[in-house]
């Protein structure tokens, strides 16, 4: 049965309509905080496991798991800082679970890689290129220890302050901003010989090139 929306659940606040869940399983104000926040925990589900396939149930699975845990919020607490907990334990869960399964890469592309290539308007050479540069990231980033992984996904793709990560993470400012400098220091000698790569293969392709009369 579809929920219906009033122009007045539009205008409360996240915490408001927290609230609201909370006191009165309120759908329609669940369905707006599923509305405004879906996107952005699908991402950070994405980031944190590597795989846009786990990452869209993982974030379908965060909010079952906040509407289940309604009765424990707190009114004078970030909605925002509740909801990136329950996303990232369901994440730490799944990458565990993981480890002690293999994947192809296929599975970890959500098995979208040579869709993307042929429909792509770039030509072939570039979008594999990119397509493999993506991929050195994103494995980079699943090497990274999960209190890096969280530190860095939160604040360079999701956009939080360190203060706001810390709230989220439960540790002090000062940690997060530790953590931040050694998750991009490994992040850099994890990709560094991927670099290294790019640039040889673009100063060969550079002497290659014909110059104009020769």
């Amino acid at each position: 049965m579809p929920v219906s929306f009033s122009s007045s659940l539009f205008s409360l606040t996240d915490e408001e309509a927290m609230v609201r869940v909370r006191e009165q399983d309120d759908p329609g104000a669940f369905a707006v905080l599923v509305e405004r926040w879906e996107v952005r925990i699908q991402r950070l589900c994405t980031r944190m496991t590597g795989d846009p396939r786990r990452g869209e149930e993982l974030a379908q699975e965060s909010f079952a798991r906040l509407f289940a845990a309604r009765k424990t919020y707190r009114q004078d607490a970030r909605l925002s800082t509740f909801l990136w907990r329950i996303a990232l334990n369901l994440c730490y869960d799944e990458r565990r679970q993981a480890s002690r399964r293999p994947q192809s890469l296929l599975e970890r592309e959500g098995g979208r890689g040579l869709e993307a290539v042929a429909a792509a308007e770039d030509p072939p050479d570039v979008v594999v290129a990119e397509r493999e540069r993506a991929e050195a990231v994103r494995e980079a980033l699943g090497r990274l220890p999960e209190h890096y992984r969280a530190v860095l996904v939160l604040r360079h793709y999701q956009g939080l302050k360190f203060r706001e990560i810390a709230e989220v993470l439960g540790v002090p400012q000062g940690t997060v901003k530790s953590r931040m400098s050694e998750a991009l220091d490994r992040l850099a000698r994890l990709l560094g010989p991927v670099l290294k790569e790019e640039a040889r293969e673009a100063q060969s392709e550079r002497s290659e090139t014909p110059r104009p009369g020769a």
